[in-house]
């Protein structure tokens, strides 16, 4: 069975951990070095971007973090995890994880009162993804190696970068785990992996 963390410092920990157990994999949190080791992927889940890096180094985290990023094993932002992955952040001096080639800008769709469900266009799927932005960034540019997978508004938000996925919403609060599925897809292949046609491990 894929063993799958979820950084569980901040944010919708439970839910994302149900999300990879409705998917058939094993959900890992994630708080210390040492429940890294044996991980097949990762999750970095949304939260406030600044707090997360705080108890990131508060865990010692940083860099057993980007060990795991350098491993090449699948890692998937959400939300402020996107903004952790991102190697350039906008008004920021440094990022934070650094790993991934996409300029992000935070909180790109208003404040929590204007958080939104929208259903969105994601490559690969044939139905569209019922979308929940919170307090969303948004990918401002990416690099060549960089994959549009999603836009909202003329807004990038989901993208693919070899073992990097990162998404602007939160899809693990719906009950469509065909984004999940995808992200377990990258555990065993890490080239030309197509998004599930539907939603095949929505619950019913």
């Amino acid at each position: 069975m894929k063993r799958v963390g979820v950084l569980a410092l901040q944010g919708a920990v439970r839910e994302h951990a149900q999300s990879i157990e409705a998917c058939g994999a094993e959900a890992v949190l994630v708080k210390w070095p040492s429940d890294l080791e044996d991980l097949d992927a990762l999750i970095l889940p949304g939260g406030e971007s600044t707090t997360m890096r705080r108890l990131v180094d508060r865990y010692g985290l940083l860099g057993p973090l980007r060990a795991f990023a350098k491993s090449g094993k699948p890692m998937f932002g959400t939300c402020a995890g996107l903004i952790l992955l991102a190697k350039e952040i906008v008004g920021y001096p440094e990022p934070h994880l650094g790993v991934m080639d996409i300029k992000v800008e935070r909180n790109s769709f208003g404040r929590q009162a204007d958080s939104f469900e929208t259903p969105l266009s994601v490559k690969g799927m044939e139905a569209p993804f019922e979308a929940v932005f919170i307090r969303a960034p948004h990918i401002v540019s990416a690099g060549s190696g960089v994959e549009i997978l999603g836009e909202h508004d003329g807004k990038i938000v989901m993208a693919r970068s070899r073992q990097f996925l990162v998404c602007s919403f939160h899809p693990e609060l719906t009950d469509d785990h065909r984004i999940t599925a995808y992200f377990l897809s990258m555990i065993s292949s890490q080239t030309d992996i197509s998004l599930p046609k539907r939603s095949v491990y929505s619950k019913v």
